[in-house]
């Protein structure tokens, strides 16, 4: 009896302990919104946690347009279309924040493709090639780079390139107008005319000249010059110091800063200069008559914004008179009132398409360059 007992009691005790032991029902979590109803309850009503106060955010400034100019040998001081495109450049940074401009100079040929290839290193937007003289490393670095913008003045041979924007002037048009206050005022009957380089672009500036100084004196001798160079200075003086030994009484240039030294050599011997590109009254303010102007820095400035509004487009874009591309300077306080009035009424012709300036060396027998 007490073995069954001690059993009995066993038993008991081992039935107890597992009913402690049993299963454990599973547990169920709080709904999120529990969650947070208890978080905030459990914040010290006397003491209330503010919420935290972001930092503010300052927005990032927005790309740089970046635009980079390459000068031809002349040089961006060459009181011509080198510096009047860079000056473009400058007044757009200086109007539109968001353009970088930057120019490097090229000192001989060899300079061209280097200063081309650092733009594209340094990821510009657009190249700017000033001067025909750049086509052929413009043609190279366009060919191996076609998602490089580039733009070049005063050449289209590039022309059928998809990146590449041909800024062209009707520069014989200009070249004409100064070429008929030249020949109005000439009292020798002898003018001279002096040009950077022979090509089928600068030949326009002599032709455009000559046509318009014969058409108002037809015996006029033109004397003629081919410096073959943008940047010499000393000879462009000797040039036209030959000239006025011969009688020359105005001298009209087309040579970048070589025509620095064409004017210097007018102002001293008290004759007509005639600039170029851009008004060079400021160079010899008695005697530079007028300039035949070429809106570059208008030109620059055009094909920048369109590659900031992103309609940039390839091929020819041409500035004549009829767009303010070229024109008379704007200083014109030496040019005789009748002489002012025979030039604005021929613009007006050319304009209307009722004249054409002739283009062709053909058509104009009296150039004479080679």
């Amino acid at each position: 009896m007490k073995k069954i007992l001690a059993l009995t009691l066993s038993l008991c005790l081992i039935l107890g302990l597992a009913a402690c032991g049993g299963k454990t029902e599973p547990t169920t979590a709080a709904p999120e919104t529990t969650k947070a109803q208890d978080q905030t309850t459990a914040a010290p009503t006397e003491a209330p946690t503010e919420a935290p106060t972001e930092a503010p955010t300052t927005a990032a400034p927005a790309a740089k347009v970046k635009i980079g100019m390459v000068t031809d040998v002349g040089g961006v001081n060459d009181q011509s279309f080198n510096q009047t495109s860079w000056e473009g450049l400058q007044a757009l940074a200086a109007e539109d924040s968001s353009f970088e401009v930057k120019y490097l100079e090229s000192k001989t040929d060899a300079d061209y493709q280097t200063n081309i290839n650092t733009f594209i290193d340094d990821g510009y937007d657009l190249i700017i090639c000033v001067g025909y003289m750049l086509a052929d490393a413009t043609k190279e670095a366009a060919e191996a780079n076609p998602n490089q913008k580039f733009a070049i003045i005063d050449d289209s041979t590039c022309a059928d390139l998809p990146n590449v924007a041909c800024l062209m002037f009707a520069q014989e048009q200009a070249s004409y107008l100064v070429g008929l206050v030249a020949g109005s005022v000439t009292q020798s009957k002898t003018v001279g005319y002096v040009q950077g380089m022979v090509s089928d672009t600068m030949n326009l500036f002599g032709i455009g000249y000559i046509t318009g100084v014969l058409e108002v004196c037809p015996d006029a001798q033109v004397l003629q010059y081919n410096a073959n160079n943008f940047g010499d200075i000393p000879g462009g003086n000797t040039a036209a110091k030959d000239m006025i030994t011969k009688g020359a009484d105005v001298i009209y240039h087309a040579a970048g800063g070589t025509g620095m030294g064409v004017i210097n050599a007018c102002d001293e011997a008290g004759i007509w200069a005639i600039g170029v590109d851009t008004d060079q009254s400021p160079l010899a303010p008695e005697h530079v008559i007028t300039s035949a102007m070429k809106r570059v820095d208008v030109a620059s400035q055009d094909i920048s914004k369109a590659v900031k509004a992103g309609n940039f487009t390839a091929g020819v874009h041409l500035y004549d008179l009829s767009n303010g591309g070229v024109d008379l300077a704007p200083t014109r306080t030496h040019i005789p009132a009748d002489v002012l009035k025979l030039v604005e009424e021929k613009k007006a012709a050319i304009i209307a398409g009722q004249f054409t300036v002739p283009t062709s060396v053909d058509d104009c027998p009296a150039f004479t360059l080679k």
